[in-house]
């Protein structure tokens, strides 16, 4: 199974035993709304548990995939409280397999506004 499978079967499972064992140790996680990157498997496991609480409900799909040797792009989309909401999944893997680099970039503006608030809720109620 690739980096890129194990993340599909995650996104299907919710498991966040798996997403945990997904992570390098070293991950780094970009975020739309945040200036800097997160760095480190703990606050890189609790942006994506957030992020697939708040996207990864029955609206979520992935309509696009470009793949490379070591990553691949995700193009999703996903309707939240009336807002269409359009974005792609940056993600870098190692040669085991494991998410090294996990970039979201989410359009449109509206989108984002609300992604900010919902995650911002999510990452509180984790603490």
């Amino acid at each position: 199974m690739t980096g890129l499978d194990s993340w599909y079967s995650f996104m299907k499972s919710h498991d966040h035993e798996a997403l945990w064992d997904l992570l390098h140790p070293d991950a780094v996680f970009e975020s739309p709304v945040v200036h800097s990157s997160q760095r480190g498997r703990d606050i890189t496991f609790k942006y994506l548990a957030s992020a697939e609480k708040v996207l990864g409900g029955p609206g979520f799909s992935y309509v696009g995939e470009w793949t490379s040797a070591d990553g691949a792009v995700l193009e999703f989309k996903t309707m939240i409280d009336g807002i269409e909401i359009n974005g792609v999944d940056i993600i870098g893997f190692d040669a085991e397999g494991r998410i090294t680099h996990f970039k979201v970039m989410v359009r449109p503006l509206k989108a984002i506004n609300m992604l900010h608030r919902l995650m911002a809720e999510q990452l509180a109620a984790q603490s």
